[in-house]
């Protein structure tokens, strides 16, 4: 799975405890903000636990190694026929443990150099839920720290859904969580539990075939990644100055502002909290989203109210800098993912344990799966239909824009 940009995400800061020190605040909200993922990776781990020392479940699953080490040859040939791509014959499986998934989350943010170690630093504390480290990070670098603790949020927050990510020709799979559905599954199926194995393994194995193959598909997408990530980082870049601004506002203007915009009103002895909230509110991949909703990613110009412009007078020109990486991002990343969506249910659709893993794991059949509409996956299916698996290629080499993601005819008019 390839990463986008995250929305911004506003902490919510407990302004009756004042007495805490307004930073531990900030770790603290941060860390709070992953309690329901937290939580669901301990129950997922007791739940394992209690079933290894049921003496009634006896059924042993093979080991996610065994398995997908055999399914990789397979797979790796299908992905190269159906794209027309050769996979690399490098491309490896790794099996990282939680803790090591998570940090290497952080890899998948795409930043500055001078921000690649504070990335680092703050994912790996946020892994280790270490709340004097994230402080010292909120310290060392506020700013930072405004612009990628939305991404230790949203990345680490899926961590219990996320089966793969492709990085530096390596498939990286969750162990976590491959090694503990298929007997958390059968497992509340309920006895006997003989029936149902069957089933419950052909979907495990199909969980991972469909893992695999999505990430290969991804790995051969280099140019398609190298423009995401060229343009991600020029977002984060852009969204770092705003951060600098915002937190350079003097109290009157921080207070106005934030009144203006009808915020929670934030405790004058909480002065990062108060810039904080406006970041997080005027942070275009937020301010401008919610206001002018998904067609922005076809605009030419956007506009801001100029009574905002009073408080911050170059809001109006981040936002015009910020518009072109954005909608370069939104084009490469809606592409890669349409792709490998398209391509996974065609190699898959007549695979017997992929659809066991749509029944058995996700509660759907194949034809629900197929009808869901996805811009990326119906752009690739339009220009498949004209140039059947030259398709894959020549997105990749010579991606489509915004505009021609929504409409496919504008796409297939240009190239032919």
């Amino acid at each position: 799975m390839t990463f986008s940009k995250p929305d911004s995400i506003k902490f919510s800061f407990n302004t009756i405890a004042i007495d805490l020190p307004e930073l531990e605040e900030f770790a603290e909200a941060l860390i709070g903000q992953l309690e329901v993922e937290i939580s669901e990776e301990k129950d997922i781990a007791g739940l394992a636990s209690k079933i290894s020392e049921d003496a009634s479940f006896t059924l042993k699953f093979d080991e996610i190694e065994q398995i997908s080490e055999q399914l990789l040859p397979e797979l790796k040939q299908k992905a190269s026929e159906f794209l027309g791509i050769p996979v690399s014959d490098g491309i490896k499986l790794q099996y990282p443990e939680l803790k090591d998934f998570k940090q290497l989350k952080g890899k998948k943010v795409f930043c500055t150099d001078n921000a690649r170690e504070y990335v680092d630093d703050l994912f790996n504390a946020v892994a280790n839920e270490d709340l004097k480290q994230i402080i010292k990070l909120i310290k060392q670098d506020t700013a930072k720290f405004l612009v990628y603790s939305t991404y230790a949020k949203m990345y680490i927050s899926k961590i219990s859904t996320t089966y793969g990510d492709y990085l530096s020709n390596a498939i990286y799979l969750n162990k976590f969580i491959l090694s503990s559905y298929p007997q958390i599954i059968l497992y509340k199926q309920g006895a006997p539990y003989e029936p149902n194995f069957d089933n419950v393994r052909a979907g495990y194995i199909g969980a991972l075939k469909m893992t695999i193959l999505e990430e290969m598909i991804h790995s051969v997408q280099e140019n398609l990644q190298k423009i995401n990530k060229e343009a991600v980082i020029q977002v984060n870049s852009i969204n770092e100055e705003l951060a600098k601004i915002i937190l350079d506002l003097d109290n009157k203007t921080a207070t106005g502002l934030s009144e203006y915009l009808q915020l929670q009103p934030v405790p004058d002895d909480f002065p990062i909290a108060k810039r904080a909230n406006l970041f997080f509110m005027l942070n275009p991949d937020h301010f401008i989203l919610e206001l002018l909703g998904p067609d922005v990613m076809t605009y030419s110009r956007v506009e801001v109210d100029p009574k905002i412009l009073e408080f911050v007078p170059n809001l109006l020109d981040i936002y015009k800098r910020w518009l072109i990486p954005i909608q370069t991002h939104h084009a490469a990343f809606t592409t890669m993912e349409g792709m490998a969506e398209f391509s996974v249910q065609n190699i898959l659709k007549d695979d017997k344990d992929f659809q066991n893993y749509l029944a058995t794991f996700m509660g759907t059949d194949f034809s629900s799966y197929q009808v869901r509409k996805s811009m990326g996956k119906d752009f690739t299916q339009a220009i498949y239909e004209k140039f059947g698996k030259k398709t894959f290629k020549m997105v990749i080499e010579n991606p489509p824009s915004t505009r021609e993601l929504k409409e496919p005819q504008l796409y297939l008019k240009r190239v032919q």
